[in-house]
């Protein structure tokens, strides 16, 4: 161990002469779960149905909704004494929820499973390295370690247990040309997350717009991607697009400020294969206390309220489903940060995270 820490010291050293730098950190989790979605889910795309279909589709939608409220009842009511049993018929009314909106609005339909109660615990640690050549381009490489079972607070996943290999993240090159970036398979497709990565991108700003093409050097043509932005007088403006097997997906998203507290958002969706969505929105923030609410024309909507105080905060978000989750995130100093959260569908964590 002795013998690592100098050849470390020595490498930095040495990396510090020939005006480069390694920059190393680390980062660590620990607490405890129950429910999480395990992600070993099924999905089949749908197509968002018209006419005559189309009013099926809400009936049963209806029925789903009447159907996981009685369930939810029955599993949480006055009278009620919680069971497997009656805890597993909620899911399934949940599921067949899900399959119901999914029906409507043309998602993909996902099939949920949930982890027993259980404790996670990963560590990692993360070496950046950055220079410049003698023309003034930049460039960084990024390697990290990881090890332990992770969970995702955000979507309340159960990601499990990581391989504790060192991986190779991305390789950059920055210059007047603008930014080159290499990373096999690990590049978000610009669209969606939901689509396959890309191999390689490449980011440039022409004036007040901003440019990006994500491309896939393999045969997915579902990985292609671009996303162009331009910013004016309060006003920003997002195309995005991805290919894909049933056509060309593409968005537009528009945002307003109307002041520092008031901002006004609106999307049309036009997903390969469905039928547009159209979303309209808005948020503020006054005194620690925020609230966002959306609502499209495919009968979906969102309520989101944050409230924070110093290193408290609060969040509690529902949506048209009746799903809800509600958060809480603590600052301890040193680095250290404690989470804690829960939704509807009866999953929980609650740990602190660090950083070193």
């Amino acid at each position: 161990m002795k013998k690592l820490l100098i050849a470390t010291t020595a490498l930095v050293a040495t990396a510090g002469m020939a005006s480069a730098d390694i920059t190393i950190s680390g980062h660590a989790a620990a607490g405890v779960y129950s429910g999480l979605d395990t992600k070993a889910a099924s999905k089949a795309l749908t197509v968002a149905p018209t006419g005559a279909a189309l009013d099926a589709a809400l009936a049963a939608q209806d029925a789903a909704q009447e159907a996981q409220g009685a369930a939810f009842d029955a599993y949480n009511g006055e009278d009620a004494i919680p069971s497997a049993a009656l805890l597993a018929a909620w899911h399934a009314s949940e599921a067949a929820l899900v399959a119901a909106n999914d029906a409507v609005t043309g998602s993909p339909a996902v099939a949920k499973t949930y982890s027993e109660d259980g404790i996670y615990s990963n560590a990692g640690v993360d070496f950046t390295m950055t220079g410049a050549t003698d023309n003034g381009i930049s460039f960084s490489a990024t390697v990290n370690i990881d090890a332990g079972t992770e969970i995702d607070a955000g979507d309340f996943e159960l990601d499990g247990a990581d391989g504790g290999t060192a991986g190779l993240g991305s390789v950059s090159m920055t210059g007047t040309f603008g930014t080159l970036t290499f990373d096999d398979g690990g590049i978000e497709n610009l669209y969606s997350d939901g689509l396959t990565n890309a191999d390689v991108s490449y980011a440039t700003t022409i004036g007040a717009v901003s440019l990006t093409v994500a491309h896939d050097t393999g045969s997915d043509s579902s990985a292609n991607s671009v996303s162009a932005g331009y910013t004016a007088s309060g006003m920003a403006f997002t195309l995005t697009a991805s290919e894909a097997a049933a056509g060309t997906s593409s968005s537009l998203a528009v945002s307003y400020a109307l002041n520092d507290t008031v901002s006004l958002t609106g999307e049309t969706d036009q997903a390969a294969g469905a039928e547009s969505v159209q979303t309209i929105g808005a948020s503020t923030t006054l005194n620690g206390v925020s609230v966002a609410v959306s609502s499209a024309n495919n009968s979906t909507w969102d309520v989101d309220l944050g409230y924070t105080a110093g290193d408290f905060a609060l969040t509690y978000g529902v949506d048209e489903t009746d799903g809800w989750t509600a958060t809480a995130t603590a600052a301890l100093g040193g680095g250290a940060t404690f989470s804690a959260g829960v939704n509807d569908e009866d999953s929980m964590y609650a740990g602190v995270s660090f950083a070193f």
